[in-house]
């Protein structure tokens, strides 16, 4: 197939190079300006892999999208409502389209699905591609499971077909909106990890875990979808990755930032978590872990004295 990739960072080059690994054409965009589509063209390297000659490397968006019968995109969950007005003006129609990201618009609480659609008027095909695994161990060979979702079973199974291999193994999601919320909410729950590891609380992450699943599913459950889906690839299943993997960059971010240190990589959770909490008060679900968190990288509060609150909140039966 023809497959084109929108946004050249650690997860759209990989998609690039995944693709081209399994025999389809490829043709990878970034922004002439930014530093990682610089790289690529003048390298083919990043921190993370080497493209093949094969791949074709552009900064012309239309040439990109007019190539393709399948779009990744792989960009900023906050850029994609303007990102997404950008391609509406374009050829379009009946283009397969999947979001590749994690995270909900900040300033809406709206899923990535919703915002993309709310911009696309040409009549387009959706879905999100979730779950486990980092770039660092895909290039070795070393598999994970994932997931593809869509509100159209037959584009889910196509590109279920087109792209699973030993070294993704994919499974048909069946709850959109679950599997979207879920998926965002695992990058706080990362934060919230590496805050922990921070702090040198590491053993609470078992605790950490049980009860993230738990608020998260309870949002989703009042939304409208499935809890279950948050026991699943996209929210539960990517914990190891996100809450304890050296690659995690939400997880190091939560890290870094109670150690007072720097950190330059995308950490979708710092958003995400804000969005959240707006569903937290439309939905009326209470999201403590979320609650946490904010009010330690938003509004300034001590770390360890909204963990430790956190942990040893008022006494209440488990499944709760």
């Amino acid at each position: 197939m023809r497959v084109t990739v929108l946004g050249c960072g650690r997860w759209g080059s990989f998609l690039s190079w995944y693709a081209n690994k399994l025999g389809h054409e490829v043709i990878l965009w970034g922004r002439e300006a930014s530093k990682n589509y610089q790289r690529l063209l003048d390298s083919r390297t990043n921190d993370y892999l080497v493209l093949s000659q094969n791949i074709r490397l552009t900064n012309k968006i239309v040439e990109a999208i007019q190539f393709a019968e399948i779009i990744f995109i792989a960009i900023s969950a906050q850029e994609l409502r303007g990102f997404a007005k950008q391609l509406d003006t374009m050829g379009i129609t009946n283009k397969i389209f999947v979001l590749c990201m994690k995270g909900l618009e900040m300033e809406s609480g709206e899923r990535l699905s919703q915002v993309f659609m709310e911009e696309i008027k040409s009549p387009i095909n959706l879905a999100i591609w979730v779950g486990p695994g980092h770039v660092q161990d895909f290039i070795n060979d070393i598999p994970n499971c994932m997931v593809i979702d869509s509100d159209n079973m037959n584009i889910t199974k196509l590109i279920v077909n087109s792209f699973g291999s030993e070294t993704i193994r994919f499974y048909y999601g069946q709850d959109l909106l679950g599997n979207e919320i879920g998926a965002a909410a695992k990058n706080v729950i990362g934060i919230a990890a590496g805050m922990l590891d921070g702090l040198g609380y590491t053993s609470l992450k078992g605790a950490l875990m049980a009860r993230g699943t738990k608020e998260i599913a309870r949002l989703v459950r009042t939304m409208g979808g499935s809890e279950l889906t948050i026991y699943g690839l996209g929210h539960l299943g990517d914990y190891e990755a996100t809450v304890f993997s050296k690659h995690s960059h939400n997880r190091r971010f939560g890290e870094a930032f109670v150690n007072k240190e720097p950190f330059g990589k995308l950490a979708e959770g710092a958003a995400t978590v804000k969005a959240l909490l707006r569903l937290s008060t439309k939905y009326d679900v209470e999201l403590p872990i979320c609650q946490a968190v904010y009010s330690v990288i938003s509004e300034g509060n001590d770390p360890k004295e909204q963990l430790i609150r956190l942990f040893m909140r008022p006494v209440k039966f488990e499944g709760i």
